[in-house]
């Protein structure tokens, strides 16, 4: 076997790709790169190996991430015209889900215990963890709830006692009950969502905590003796 290294073979290339920052995907351009290949061979058979380890930053808002593309000879595909062609499989550090922006400089204002839960809950998003980021987020609502002296021997009589309230909205409320309902799923019978479902739970969690913590606390701040 031999393995050869080439530095910075693609310096200054774009890619497209979901920024951890920005909404969606944007441009990012390789700062720092280093190539291994590798190839084996045994008689009659031969295989063949590529990987692109790369510093990449967005070029909006120039987030720092890391990107690792992996190509062999085995897997190979063909176009519309028959020519053949390897494609890479592309992973992202830090794990990222495309076109939603998150919670990220107004963390802060979460309560401890409900911020733990709601950045686990990301990471599982991110890591194409379908069934604990379901339990997560039944364990952000259970935390809401908590953290606001909600009443009620079930989470659904906590979140309709968070309308009586006034914490919620009647619709807020139906929302979170949806939310309520993929948790159990995801927590009894250990069924994972699909990842549709599972961004416009995270979407209209994150809508809440805006809400209920981070414009309250935002307002309190700006107009404190005005």
């Amino acid at each position: 076997m031999t393995i050869s290294f080439n530095k910075d073979k693609d310096l200054g290339k774009v890619y497209r790709v979901p920024c951890l920052r920005c909404s969606g995907k944007t441009d990012h351009a390789v700062v720092s790169a280093y190539q291994l290949r590798g190839d084996e061979e045994s008689g009659d058979w031969s295989f063949s190996w590529i990987e692109n380890h790369e510093i990449i930053q967005c070029l909006g808002c120039k987030a720092i991430s890391f990107r690792l593309a992996k190509s062999n000879s085995e897997d190979f595909e063909h176009d519309q015209y028959g020519k053949t062609f390897y494609p890479e499989a592309e992973a992202l550090y830090p794990a990222r889900l495309d076109g939603i922006k998150h919670i990220d400089e107004d963390l802060v204002y979460l309560p401890t215990q409900i911020r733990r839960i709601y950045e686990e809950t990301i990471k599982a998003l991110a890591n194409q963890q379908p069934i604990l980021a379901g339990i997560g987020l039944r364990a952000l609502i259970e935390s809401l709830c908590k953290d606001n002296a909600a009443q009620g021997h079930n989470l659904a009589l906590k979140i309709d006692d968070l309308v009586e309230l006034q914490i919620l909205t009647p619709n807020d409320a139906s929302i979170l009950h949806n939310i309520r309902t993929l948790g159990n799923d995801a927590a009894h019978e250990a069924k994972p969502h699909n990842e549709i479902q599972l961004q416009l739970a995270i979407s209209v969690a994150e809508n809440l905590l805006r809400s209920v913590y981070i414009l309250p606390a935002k307002a309190k701040s700006a107009f404190t003796n005005k």
